[in-house]
């Protein structure tokens, strides 16, 4: 009789924990697979998935948008004055998003979302920036990582593109979805973990 309490209760040990387990090791989000934990060459630290949402558009589901901390953070502002590492990324859904719709989407993100002198500063980087996109498509994968004292390293559909020089560029891209004028408020929200999909 004792034998058979302690098989049982081995049986739902043994159960809870790969629950739980694989409760940490993924979050989906519209059907993409998201890990709670990363690590990135070049970073030191785990990132923490600190949360992720869908950017939509007329109802069209265009990418999933998910953010990557070293500690998990609710408040926007606190964010976008760290310098510490931080990785969005992107996950297409949508069939294809031209390059220079991609491109216009940037520049205006950066221009509601910083002022007019910051901005000024930007203009060659985010040139370079948007240079190293190309047309996206369903399946694609867009990898943001900023490495502190390095800069923005971007990485699209596996291949390292190059990295942009400066907290301030990274803190002006994070403010496309975290700042005043964000793609969309649910967006920023879920990936502040206020509200996820």
């Amino acid at each position: 009789m004792k034998k058979t309490v302690f098989l049982i209760q081995s049986i739902i040990s043994l159960f809870l924990f790969f629950s739980l387990n694989a409760n940490l090791a993924a979050r989906e989000v519209a059907g993409v697979k998201l890990k709670e934990q990363i690590t990135v060459e070049a970073i030191d630290d785990v990132l923490k998935l600190n949360g992720a949402g869908i950017r939509t558009k007329f109802f069209f589901k265009i990418y999933v948008g998910a953010l990557y901390l070293t500690d998990k953070q609710s408040s926007a502002e606190t964010i976008l004055k760290s310098d510490k590492a931080n990785r969005v990324l992107m996950h297409f859904l949508y069939d294809e998003v031209e390059k220079k719709k991609l491109a216009d989407a940037w520049v205006e993100g950066f221009e509601e979302n910083v002022d007019g002198k910051i901005f000024s500063a930007l203009q060659d980087r985010l040139k370079q920036f948007n240079a190293m996109f190309s047309d996206m498509h369903k399946g694609d994968v867009v990898l943001l990582d900023y490495i502190p004292q390095k800069g923005t390293r971007v990485m699209i559909k596996g291949d390292v593109k190059g990295t942009i020089e400066g907290a301030d560029f990274n803190r002006a891209l994070l403010s496309v979805w975290l700042g005043a004028e964000p793609v969309t408020e649910d967006l920023k929200d879920a990936m502040l973990g206020i509200e996820d999909d």
